[in-house]
């Protein structure tokens, strides 16, 4: 379930961390934009990113988010990737969603793209 001061981030426009592990161990993170789809978190990559071999590698996963509106009171999710939708219109459609979001037209078809479908394990809402 998520929490819905993380919902309300999730939906807005903020652009969010996430931390993956390397296959060496160490740590990589990019940002990117992010939103919910039901009591999940979604997310756009291209199927061959680093991230996404990241994460067909090794599930977990954090998300940092500093709101728009208030960035001094942080959005922290840990969690693992549940599922990947690929190629048919139930991912276009998260796809474009997100997209429309953040920059007001659906994704360009040009380019392949896939969601991360996470179950969050750990959500915190400012500092603690």
């Amino acid at each position: 379930m998520l929490d819905p001061d993380v919902r309300r981030v999730l939906d807005g426009t903020s652009i969010a961390h996430l931390a993956t592990v390397l296959p060496d161990g160490s740590p990589h993170t990019v940002p990117l934009w992010i939103g919910s789809h039901g009591d999940r978190i979604v997310f756009l990559t291209g199927p061959h990113s680093r991230k996404a071999r990241n994460l067909r590698r090794d599930p977990r996963m954090a998300l940092s988010i500093a709101p728009v509106d208030n960035p001094f009171t942080p959005v922290v999710i840990r969690g693992r990737v549940v599922e990947w939708l690929e190629g048919d219109d139930a991912a276009w459609e998260i796809i474009d969603r997100i997209s429309t979001k953040y920059t007001g037209a659906p994704y360009p078809r040009r380019e392949e793209r896939i969601v991360a479908v996470v179950e969050p394990e750990r959500q915190t809402v400012g500092v603690g």
